[in-house]
């Protein structure tokens, strides 16, 4: 085959390949730039011959590719640019629509040395990558949708036992590896069943989200966890707190579910409303308890604060852990 013929050829391959092909020379001037640079960057081979990419292109000086371009042409090597750190540097569209919208196409760049008889080129190759990142950043999505539901009450929206189980675990070991403290807080919602059964399972269902939204609104740091334990007790996490500050903080949730002022027929008290009953169990730096412990002193302390005729807070003593 005559070499005519050979580079006809590979003209032809360049036009036709849906990759983007730009081969500069040893002064970074624009030696071929082939169609599907024209169709998505708007600027035609005929104006980007002959021209300083980097005059052609500003907005491409000081960046990654100029840097990959002296490295090509200057000490022959070649460079693959991070997609994480250079989704977008050339200003290409993937079509009218997207560039109507100022969405560039999310590309792939490589850049490579070439050595010829008379001086030395790079060529630099770009890809649309819009459709995988796409496809990346769904599936990113759809993971961290699946986390959240595996990790949240669905019911209720807050952390679910699973989360809990999690959190108390690296709390009680963060814990005890420092020298620090943590409190539990068993929280229940009394009379629950009875009211269930006379306001229904709708708007026991409601009850369980009023009451459950209130607590969590008065978790300020990012480090307490409230979670539905299961059916309508919840448990507060409170990392670094001692028993008195543990303590306060029962008294604060036992008051916002009073301020509520929930009906409740069948309720214990005078005021026929929702009320809850708390147990309270804080690990000292002392005690060298495991996680069954603190969750077992916790369920004692609410099972007093039942057993005493319930709406109130119970600590459990410390010869419990």
């Amino acid at each position: 085959m005559a070499d005519s013929v050979r580079l006809e050829l590979l003209e032809s391959v360049l036009e036709a390949v849906s990759v983007g092909a730009i081969v500069l020379d040893a002064d970074r001037r624009v030696v071929l730039w082939n169609k599907w640079m024209s169709r998505h960057s708007g600027c035609a081979a005929h104006e980007a011959l002959g021209s300083d990419l980097f005059e052609l292109l500003p907005e491409l000086r000081g960046t990654r590719v100029q840097a990959a371009v002296t490295q090509a042409l200057q000490n022959n090597f070649s460079s693959l640019l991070s997609q994480t750190l250079n989704r977008s540097p050339f200003p290409l569209y993937s079509n009218p629509a997207a560039q109507a919208r100022g969405e560039r196409m999310q590309q792939a760049v490589a850049v490579t040395p070439l050595t010829l008889p008379d001086a030395r080129h790079c060529l630099i190759q770009l890809s649309d990558v819009s459709l995988a990142a796409g496809r990346e950043k769904l599936l990113r999505e759809q993971t961290e949708l699946l986390r959240m539901q595996t990790f949240s009450d669905g019911l209720t929206g807050i952390a679910n036992r699973r989360a809990f189980d999690v959190a108390i675990d690296r709390e009680v070991r963060r814990a005890k590896r420092g020298g620090g403290k943590v409190s539990l807080l068993m929280i229940d919602i009394d009379y629950f069943k009875p009211y269930n059964d006379h306001y229904g399972h709708q708007q026991g269902d409601q009850c369980l989200i009023q009451v459950s939204s209130a607590l969590q609104a008065l978790l300020q740091r990012s480090v307490d966890m409230l979670a539905r334990y299961g059916g309508e007790e919840f448990a507060v996490i409170l990392p670094d707190n001692d028993a008195h500050q543990a303590m306060q903080m029962a008294r604060t949730l036992h008051q916002r579910v009073l301020s509520l002022a929930l009906p409740h027929e069948y309720a214990g008290g005078p005021d026929k409303q929702v009320t809850v009953s708390i147990g309270i169990a804080t690990l000292a730096a002392d005690r060298q308890a495991e996680v069954p412990a603190l969750i077992g002193a916790a369920d004692h302390a609410l099972y007093d604060a039942k057993r005493q005729g319930r709406n109130r807070i119970v600590a459990a003593p410390p010869e419990l852990l």
